[in-house]
């Protein structure tokens, strides 16, 4: 027997939501998700989900703990209305960047984050270029993880950009920048960073020619953006002709949106992972790309039993 489909979204990213119900012709499941007076996050799911396939979509954005809780609660709900099977559907996957012991006396927040799923009752997770590949391990229920390369590699072609060197602006990123140089035909070279702290860093050394190039730093997300500035200003003094850069989370929390609008970039391409809000709207630079289609086919196809991995072959 055929499970019904059914998608619901918390409030962290519902414009998303509703591109994925509109690529798959489906109607986003009603619910109420809201807050009693004391922040505690409430919630009701208005239609019958019993014997249902649901998938859960919420990105662990700002304000990141209260979209966390209302994917836990969400889960909570659905297991407890009898839904066959639930999916976390987290195009960004929040507290990933404590993945791993690096100092004395640290948690390892994205292991904790990924049990809080499971223990929800999340029976498999679907999510968008990790900080680290190795949160998949983290579940104890299947993951399926994605990445934007297809989205922002096709934008980038589209542009015809002349000379273009691809930057990792860090070691971590250097597999990723491989793979898009790879695919753009295109050069590589690498930042040598120093991080100096948490949200700090100091650019060192680039390992690679920029001189004369158009270079595109490519990173998994910009948070403060610092990193990706500091970069930025790192190749033009060493003779790149003009920088731009491509994400797929824009976090922009704290000094972000200045630094951007104050930095040599000519352009900073992101996903819709997180919802622009606010100024980022009206900031020129920023450059918004949907991966609704994306997420949306591999919804669809595992619904339906189908490949996943066969969407990057």
């Amino acid at each position: 027997m055929n499970r019904e489909l059914k998608i619901f979204s918390g409030n962290a990213n519902l414009a998303l939501a509703h591109e994925i119900c509109a690529y798959l012709g489906q109607k986003l499941g009603e619910a109420t998700v809201s807050s009693f007076s004391d922040g505690e996050i409430r919630v009701k799911i208005d239609e019958n989900v019993r014997g249902a396939d649901v998938f859960v979509v919420q990105s662990c954005c700002q304000p990141v703990n209260d979209s966390l809780m209302e994917l836990l609660i969400i889960i909570d709900a659905l297991k407890r209305s009898s839904a066959n099977r639930i999916t976390a559907v987290i195009p960004y996957f929040g507290y990933a960047r404590q993945d791993r012991k690096d100092q004395p006396r640290v948690p390892i927040t994205a292991k904790l984050v990924a049990d809080l799923m499971t223990t929800a009752g999340a029976d498999r997770a679907l999510s968008m270029d990790l900080h680290a590949g190795q949160i998949q391990g983290f579940f104890n229920v299947p993951v399926d993880h994605l990445y934007a390369l297809p989205v922002l590699l096709d934008y980038i072609v589209k542009k015809k950009i002349l000379d273009l060197v691809v930057v990792s602006p860090d070691a971590g990123g250097v597999e990723r920048a491989r793979a898009f140089a790879k695919r753009l035909q295109a050069n590589l070279a690498i930042i040598d960073k120093r991080r100096e702290g948490p949200n700090q860093a100091q650019i060192m050394n680039i390992i690679g020619d920029v001189q004369g190039k158009s270079v595109l730093l490519l990173d998994d997300m910009i948070d403060t953006a610092g990193t990706i500035v500091q970069g930025a200003q790192a190749c033009l003094d060493r003779g790149a002709r003009d920088v731009i850069t491509a994400c797929t989370h824009a976090v922009l929390s704290g000094p972000a949106l200045e630094r951007l609008q104050a930095s040599c970039l000519s352009q900073v391409v992101v996903t819709n992972t997180i919802p622009l809000r606010g100024k980022e709207l009206a900031c020129p630079k920023l450059h918004q790309l949907s991966v609704a289609p994306l997420l949306g086919e591999a919804i669809r196809r595992i619904h339906e039993d189908e490949s996943v991995s066969s969407l990057f072959a």
